[in-house]
């Protein structure tokens, strides 16, 4: 067995992808590569890099609350940055596009650039120490 997979794709819930899609459409500065209802969701998806990020909606979401990282299960969604110059350049995207955001916090292990989606998801760009 070689070394363990890259990630193929990631999917978010969301509540409404009338709100969504636009927003991320702005956030990722592309059309999406798929727009598809499959009957027990519909997704619109995106490749960023090698990365497919995908967005659902079900017909029947199990609750109408919005994200919240405490509860079990996903915490956050963080980007690859090459380093903190690239963060500096995102938050001027975000602040730009008018997405609300924690601005640049740096610690020992990385720098990081915390913002929210519509349902409150927690996104981040992230740049390695250094």
């Amino acid at each position: 067995m070689g070394e363990f997979p890259a990630i193929t794709h990631v999917a978010l819930t969301v509540s409404d992808l009338g709100r969504s899609v636009p927003w991320y459409e702005k956030l990722f500065g592309s059309k999406p590569v798929l727009d598809e209802d499959t009957g027990p969701f519909h997704h619109v998806v995106w490749l960023l890099g090698q990365t497919l990020v995908g967005i659902h909606q079900f017909p029947d979401p199990a609750s109408g609350g919005p994200f919240n990282e405490r509860r079990i299960g996903l915490d956050h969604l963080a980007f690859a940055c090459a380093n903190r110059a690239e963060l500096v350049e995102w938050e001027t995207r975000l602040n730009d596009l008018g997405i609300l955001n924690g601005g640049i916090v740096d610690a020992s292990y990385g720098s990081g650039l915390s913002f929210r989606d519509p349902d409150n998801i927690a996104l981040e760009f992230f740049a390695p120490p250094g």
